[in-house]
């Protein structure tokens, strides 16, 4: 056994003479392990909330979406359309006209996106799960799916053949606008569904057969705003997007579910790194104890390091007796952290103890990748203090 290793390890797992530097070691122990305990739980917590937020932005978003390069449209030729359905890389794929547009019901008026969707989009996004009432779009009518929050807005209800909403969007083209009537393409709507997602989404989307979409904005049958994609089991996503552009040279660009909402990764993201770091802070600040209790230790052991220099050994065997005498009492703290914040996190996981609501438990996850970080941010941190600790152990102090 490595001689260094070995007096450390009895120095690491044994009492002082000194009280003063049990009590020491002991604060800067439990320290280590309620900083490691608390940094896997705060991280846990932040990816079950990053797992929970973006559940609604996948509520609406594909997995790959395809627009045009230029403008607001693209066109999809026939020779594409079967590319599209032969290649393996999908497992589904759904059109899409979306534009923005007037909603007017019962003298209320409300600015919102009307997104035209083909029978497939249910497959790619699963909307139709988040319906809270009514039923999904039937094909060739003039039935729509409108969020919560402008249904609340327009006090708009259900199959509601007294008062009709209608929908106003202008018309293309250029020039003066001399009848304002004339302006504008214009449609009655009737409402079959009422989803609920998250606010942003609900007071943004109205959803409607793409051949209605398409005949208010002047669109040709195969004129499309975006293409959504579900990918197909064990398919890359790089694979997917080569696919693309293989089959949309130089027409589209390609975006994942990240870049459509890069602004929310951003935001999770940089508060993730930001609760990390002060986590981190804190347990530097228990480090700082187990400096000075290895400081201390050096301190009362200077008589036996007197004897181990003059018997032959070299100062550096004995600074590396301290310095895993730091090492371990930090991974062993670490670790004993690491496996209380995880009972922490199925327990919770197991049986909700904390509520946010009465019916929604507050998200946790458990992940390997932040057992790993917190083992990695201790074991560092942790030889860092027992690289400055034992440094003082010097030629000049055994003399």
């Amino acid at each position: 056994m490595n001689f260094p290793f070995y007096i450390a390890k009895r120095y690491a797992f044994s009492l002082s003479k000194t009280n003063a530097i049990n009590v020491i070691t002991f604060i800067a122990s439990f320290g280590i392990i309620v900083g490691a305990m608390a940094l896997f739980v705060v991280l846990s917590v932040f990816s079950g909330l990053r797992d929970f937020s973006l559940s609604f932005s996948n509520a609406t978003d594909p997995d790959l979406r395809i627009e045009t390069l230029k403008g607001k449209s693209f066109f999809l030729s026939e020779s594409q359309a079967s590319q599209l359905k032969t290649a393996k890389e999908f497992k589904t794929y759904t059109k899409i006209v979306e534009e923005r547009a007037l909603f007017y019901y019962k003298n209320k008026e409300h600015v919102a996106y009307l997104r035209g969707v083909d029978a497939n989009y249910c497959k790619v996004n699963e909307l139709n799960t988040f319906l809270y009432a009514g039923d999904w779009l039937e094909s060739n009518t003039n039935q729509v799916v409108v969020g919560s929050g402008i249904s609340r807005k327009l006090a708009l209800g259900l199959f509601d053949f007294n008062n009709v909403l209608e929908v106003y969007i202008p018309k293309p083209g250029s020039g003066l606008i001399e009848n304002p009537e004339e302006a504008f393409n214009k449609s009655p709507l009737l409402t079959s569904g009422i989803f609920q997602v998250s606010e942003d989404v609900d007071e943004k989307y109205v959803y409607s057969t793409i051949e209605l979409t398409q005949a208010l904005l002047n669109f040709k049958p195969n004129q499309l705003t975006y293409i959504d994609f579900k990918l197909a089991p064990n398919v890359s996503e790089s694979d997917a997007i080569e696919t693309i552009n293989k089959i949309f040279p130089n027409q589209v660009k390609v975006k994942n579910r990240a870049q459509l909402n890069d602004a929310l990764y951003k935001m999770l993201n940089t508060e993730n790194i930001v609760v990390y770091l002060i986590f981190t802070l804190v347990i530097i600040i228990a480090l700082f104890n187990l400096i000075g209790a290895i400081i201390m230790m050096i301190i009362e052991k200077k008589n036996n390091l007197k004897t181990l220099y003059n018997l032959g050994t070299e100062i550096k065997y004995l600074k590396n007796i301290f310095l895993f005498q730091g090492n371990i009492i930090s991974i062993f703290g670490g670790i004993i952290g690491l496996i209380l914040g995880i009972v922490v996190i199925l327990i919770q996981q197991q049986f909700e103890l904390i509520m946010i609501t009465p019916s929604l438990a507050y998200p946790v996850l458990f992940e390997i990748k932040n057992v790993i970080l917190v083992l990695v941010t201790i074991t560092v941190l942790g030889f860092i203090a027992s690289k400055i600790a034992s440094s003082t152990v010097t030629k000049k102090l055994l003399e």
